[in-house]
């Protein structure tokens, strides 16, 4: 797949984390001239021929084009690098070539940020109350908002609740645990954080252990959050695994809320995966 040369600036990987096998965050070098909002995503590419990895070792049979795939941005708008978070799909195209990053390799970024899962969509109701609903990567749009300051300005309680398989998998939450020192200290009154871990394949003390739409539809999650879902005044935001968006969509519009359309309603969802 190729995008217009236009809009596609050369990246330099910088650092990589290793969270479990299939799981891994990088950080790459942000063109001057980038800009997006938070919760955006941009189009990453790659050339798997020039990766350090098969260069160094002659990898027979490397495909020698630039392969793009959508990535949420991790970073907050105003960092000075870019931050992705990513899954390894052993027979995907793009993520089973990224496994072999090295620092010092080179990536392609497209400079047009896509995608509309951002607080500004939201006119009506007015900010309160705001629920980010994630499992696996699907957490990385709600970093970035959690990283800009605006969110804690114009919010009361945020509840950021975090779906893994088993422990290992809750990626980023000693970062979590800053966020309300590091970005509310910044603001005069800032938002109530409510972080809400969940694993769903293993007993972990302090997380929940049942799937999104089960704790909503039994009242779980809004006794852990201290908080009550309601049309009047809740912002709801979902991404991650499409079966997750779409069953707890149904969920919370069984429970009376209504999408997000032309700046009105309260369920917003990302479906570029």
């Amino acid at each position: 797949m190729t995008d217009k040369s236009d809009n596609i600036q050369k990246v330099e990987v910088l650092s990589i984390t290793t969270w479990t096998p299939s799981l891994f965050s990088f950080t790459v070098t942000r063109p001057e001239s980038f800009k997006f909002t938070a919760g955006q995503w941009v189009r990453l590419g790659v050339n798997p021929s020039q990766l350090k990895h098969h260069v160094d070792n002659k990898t027979p049979d490397v495909p020698d084009e630039d392969i793009y795939r959508a990535y949420s941005v991790v970073s907050s708008p105003y960092d000075e690098t870019l931050e992705f978070f990513s899954i390894v799909i052993p027979d995907g195209a793009f993520t089973s070539q990224l496994q072999h990053l090295q620092v010092g390799d080179e990536l392609l970024l497209n400079t047009i940020p896509f995608g509309f899962l951002t607080l500004a969509r939201y006119q009506a109701p007015l900010p309160k109350d705001l629920w980010l609903l994630a499992t696996g990567t699907g957490l990385a749009p709600f970093l970035s908002m959690l990283q800009d300051m605006k969110t804690w300005e114009d919010y009361e309680h945020i509840v950021l609740a975090y779906s893994a398989r088993n422990e290992a998998e809750l990626a980023y939450v000693e970062l979590i645990k800053t966020f309300e020192e590091d970005f509310g200290g910044l603001v005069t009154s800032p938002a109530k954080l409510t972080f809400i871990p969940i694993v769903t394949r293993e007993n972990v003390e302090g997380a929940l252990d049942k799937r999104l739409p089960e704790l909503l539809t039994s009242g779980k999650l809004e006794e852990v959050a201290g908080e009550k879902l309601t049309t009047e005044h809740s912002h709801v935001m979902l991404c991650g695994n499409p079966d997750m968006v779409e069953d707890t969509k149904e969920t919370l519009k069984d429970m009376g809320l209504v999408m997000n359309r032309r700046g009105e309603g309260n369920i917003a969802v990302e479906n570029y995966w």
